[in-house]
C-alpha cells in the first residue's frame, strides 16, 4: 500500500491551510492592509505571534483577527507566525514545520518552536 502524500504546494504559495482569497474585486480595510505590511516585515528566519503583529500595528487582544487576515491574504510569509504559546496549530504543522524548520528553527514533539528570538 503506497501512503498518499499531501500536496502543500498552494497552501506554501498562498497561505495557510485552510486559505481562501479574498475575492478579486476586494479592497483592504485599514486593519487588513496593516497586517499585511506587518507580517511582510516577518524575514527569513524570524518568527513572531499574532498578538506581536496585533500590537506592532496598534491592535493589541486583535491576534484573531490578525489570523483571520492570514487565511485570506495571499502570498505572506504565514508561516512565521505563531500563535502566542509557541505551540504550532495541529490543522498548521504539517505544513508549517518543513517551512520553520528550514529557516534554522527546532520545533518539539508538542509542535512548540524553539527560537532564540
Amino acid at each position: 500500500m503506497v501512503a498518499e502524500v499531501e500536496d502543500n504546494t498552494d497552501s506554501v504559495a498562498h497561505g495557510p491551510p485552510g486559505w481562501e482569497p479574498w475575492p478579486d474585486d476586494h479592497e483592504l480595510t485599514p486593519f487588513q492592509a496593516a497586517v499585511v505590511d506587518a507580517v511582510e516585515t516577518v524575514t527569513y528566519g524570524e518568527v513572531a505571534t499574532y498578538n506581536d503583529i496585533a500590537d506592532e500595528i496598534g491592535r493589541p487582544g486583535s491576534a484573531q483577527a490578525v489570523g483571520n487576515v492570514l487565511r485570506h491574504a495571499p502570498d505572506l510569509p504565514w508561516w512565521r507566525i505563531v500563535p502566542s504559546h509557541g505551540r504550532l496549530y495541529r490543522t498548521h504543522e504539517r505544513t508549517q514545520r518543513p517551512l520553520l524548520e528550514a529557516e534554522g528553527h527546532s520545533i518539539t514533539a508538542e509542535r512548540r518552536v524553539l527560537t532564540d528570538q
